[in-house]
């Protein structure tokens, strides 16, 4: 996430016939959607992106697992909730477009299913435009906004459109939170979008934390950190599960709770190696 906030700019669906062109994007500096997708083998990153992200992998190579680990929670709680009958997803800080998007999975289990993505880096934006150019992708919509402008992100006529908040919906805060500081005022960013959500609504949100870091390892882990200080858009904020299960506010946490993302409802044996995963994941329901 950068540190501009963008009024929400619609890019419309598959259905749009008017061309679209992306803003300029700032290639020199690295962003963590772009540094992201080189962890996951992605090829939409530029050379500030590689180099940030291989300065991180040179002290933490496991990097790559933990965004697979990641992006694995994604899927699973988006089946299990497509499968609950939540048909509605805003996904914010969305990231760029990878195997198994929110849309993809909701939409395997209910073709219906309506997806609106949020975020605000403008080349997301434009792999995400190119996604819904296939057939039949007209329910999902693509905003470009920020995270902490909240407002903003709930009053953009595209999710309105997108999203009836008058029924249930499942918001996605995967692997977001982290970048926004104490300073940026995360609790008041989440409970405004909490606090937009219907009874029988869904938080689903992961986060980066420094809980599972052996002692041995805790230099390794300031310079990770310091690496998205000095180099990226947004620094990286590890939390601890306390501090992070605080986001959910009064909604009421599913089995298994807050726990490192492969242990949320695993589909198959975890691996030994999964218990130094650095990412909690979570769902939650609001009465």
């Amino acid at each position: 996430m950068s540190r501009d906030v963008f009024s929400g700019a619609a890019l419309g669906s598959a259905s749009s016939p008017e061309p679209w062109v992306p803003p300029v994007i700032d290639t020199g500096v690295a962003h963590p959607a772009r540094m992201y997708d080189y962890y996951l083998g992605g090829k939409d990153n530029f050379p500030a992106d590689r180099e940030a992200a291989e300065r991180i992998l040179a002290v933490g190579p496991q990097t790559r697992v933990f965004a697979q680990a990641n992006r694995a929670f994604l899927g699973r709680a988006v089946r299990f909730l497509a499968e609950q009958g939540i048909d509605q997803f805003l996904d914010i800080g969305t990231g760029i477009p990878a195997a198994g998007n929110t849309h993809e999975v909701a939409q395997n289990v209910n073709p219906a299913a309506r997806v609106a993505y949020v975020d605000n880096d403008p080349i997301v934006l434009a792999h995400a435009r190119a996604l819904m150019a296939g057939h039949g992708l007209g329910a999902t919509t693509v905003v470009q906004a920020d995270l902490r402008d909240p407002a903003a992100i709930l009053a953009d006529p595209a999710v309105r459109a997108a999203i009836d908040f008058d029924r249930p919906v499942a918001l996605m805060l995967v692997a977001v939170l982290h970048f926004v500081t104490e300073a940026e005022e995360p609790d008041a960013v989440t409970a405004l979008l909490r606090d937009a959500l219907p009874s029988g609504s869904y938080l689903v949100l992961s986060h980066a934390t420094g809980d599972f870091v052996p002692p041995a390892q805790a230099t390794d882990a300031r310079t990770i950190t310091e690496v998205y200080k000095q180099r990226a858009t947004s620094p990286l904020t590890l939390r601890t599960g306390d501090r992070i299960r605080e986001f959910f506010g009064d909604f009421a946490l599913l089995d298994p709770g807050l726990v490192q993302v492969p242990y949320w409802r695993p589909e198959q044996e975890v691996p030994a190696e999964m218990a130094q995963v650095v990412f909690y994941g979570g769902v939650a329901r609001k009465a």
